[in-house]
């Protein structure tokens, strides 16, 4: 063999690799083998315009991978940017456009290697009855074949149409996810049990009823408590816009951590904020509410509860209150010193203490601070301001642990003691009996309070700065939230 034929061959498949780069693209065979002119190109990444690419390729059960190529004949010109070494790059969001069915010629393939080098021509034939014998090559593409018409033409109408139908219904459906997955008030107005769970109202209803005495309030008055970085409340105006909730969202988030107790991460996933900003919207609220309604009047004339007392209440007629302690877990401290004083005997726990009065007829018309767990009933009835609000004439009903005969100004109605007596009177057991029988309306009015599930578990320290206040508006939120304490004494109010 010559000289020359051995450097041509070795020249012809001197860039020859054992693996090639190939299209993906149906119908194209354009491979990297030979080929300096075209580019390949891996599928995107981000999953939109991949998305795009695999519906453009038109392939069925087609999972690309990193080693997926697309080459460059199907682009458009002006979609690639060359780098300063000279390679190609696709510029970003590019889709391929042309492909054998929509119509696309490409230009004339570049001749191979073999073909582009010079070499001697082959001798003429030496006859004419040994005629060159054509044969038909087949192309490399086919974009010059025109896409079929007729059957093919409607069933691509008929899929077209189908996948339009397709598209309405899921954005359809994702309307509806997304209503789902934003949890607000309108997702709770189709079901009293549900506005009766989450926020304690007895009913959607109720729930919008309080919210439109509050709302003007809520628009003018609001003082927010912004983040730490600007150590400053601003007044709200309107909806506040460090915040994407609504009001009224707001309001049923603060409620939800009342009434149900959900921590602020659970709250922060269901209205999609941060758990710092869960955290200043609840602590907004109870601001306000304990602001708002606490300057409404809870005291009742004694006029007015004359006018609304129950017959149970005929044989203590001037009972303008019933008083009673209630108390609420909280979590140990470390001090000794502060055990000591927030240790209770009676619940063997550490508490807190907290006086609450009830009218004869069911409504909450007094509330004290909350005390340490060990300080006794009387204690408090001294330290809670109650006695200012006594005047000769009314009378009040407790239990047997408010030994404050000597501190009311007005009678008391308390259960007898045995004293050094063998056995009670006649009088002193009945009274004792009728007593009790009264006595446990206000036993009913605090459990409506402790409905709350933030008081079932130990209040943690560090919202004990907050809990005073907590506590009063789920006192204050029991008159608005519940109907009568009795069905029979519903005529009465």
């Amino acid at each position: 063999m010559s000289v020359f034929k051995i450097q041509e061959r070795r020249l012809a498949f001197q860039r020859v690799r054992a693996s090639a780069l190939h299209c993906c693209v149906p119908l194209c065979t354009v491979s990297s083998r030979y080929n300096k002119e075209v580019s390949f190109h891996a599928f995107p990444v981000d999953g939109a315009v991949r998305a795009e690419w695999m519906q453009k390729i038109r392939r069925d059960d087609f999972n690309p991978t990193k080693n997926t190529r697309v080459c460059s004949r199907h682009f458009k010109q002006t979609d690639f940017s060359v780098t300063v070494g000279g390679l190609r790059r696709l510029k970003k969001g590019t889709v391929p456009v042309y492909f054998s069915w929509n119509g696309y010629e490409r230009p004339a393939p570049r001749t191979s290697v073999w073909e582009r080098r010079p070499r001697a021509e082959s001798p003429a034939p030496e006859s004419d009855s040994d005629s060159e014998m054509e044969t038909e090559m087949a192309p490399d593409h086919d974009y010059c074949v025109v896409p079929q018409t007729g059957a093919r033409a409607n069933n691509l109408a008929d899929e077209n149409e189908a996948l339009r139908r397709q598209i309405t219904e899921l954005q359809q459906q994702l309307e509806v996810l997304k209503l789902r997955h934003r949890f607000g008030i309108e997702r709770l107005s189709a079901s009293d049990e549900d506005v009766r769970f989450y926020t304690r109202f007895a009913s959607y209803r109720s729930f919008m009823a309080f919210w439109r005495l509050i709302e003007p309030a809520v628009i003018h008055k609001m003082v927010r408590i912004t983040s730490a970085k600007t150590a400053s409340a601003s007044v709200s105006t309107a909806h506040h816009p460090t915040t994407k909730l609504r009001p009224i969202d707001e309001f049923l988030l603060f409620l939800m951590y009342l009434s149900v107790g959900f921590p602020l991460r659970d709250l922060a996933e269901r209205f999609s904020i941060h758990r710092s900003t869960a955290s200043r919207i609840i602590s907004t609220w109870t601001h306000f509410l304990y602001c708002l309604l606490g300057s409404q009047r809870l005291w009742i004339p004694p006029e007015i509860v004359r006018a609304h007392l129950p017959p149970e209440f005929a044989a203590f007629s001037d009972t303008q209150v019933v008083l009673d302690c209630t108390e609420i877990f909280c979590q140990t401290p470390s001090s000794l010193l502060l055990q000591s004083e927030v240790f209770s005997t009676y619940k063997s726990h550490t508490t807190f203490k907290a006086i609450i009065g009830m009218a004869p007829h069911g409504a909450v018309t007094f509330v004290s601070g909350l005390y340490a767990g060990s300080m006794s009933d009387r204690e408090i009835f001294k330290l809670s301001g109650i006695i200012k609000l006594l005047k000769p004439g009314m009378a009040i009903m407790v239990d047997k642990g408010f030994v404050v005969d000597n501190l009311a100004p007005c009678k008391v109605y308390r259960p007898a003691f045995l004293s050094n007596k063998q056995q009670m009177s006649r009088e002193d057991v009945r009274q004792t009996q009728s007593i009790a029988r009264l006595r446990v309306h206000v036993e009913r009015c605090i459990r409506r309070v402790k409905e709350n599930k933030l008081f079932d578990k130990d209040i943690p320290l560090s919202v004990c700065g907050n809990i005073d206040e907590l506590f009063s508006v789920a006192c204050f939120l029991v008159n608005y939230q519940n109907g009568p304490l009795v069905k029979t004494w519903a005529r009465q109010q």
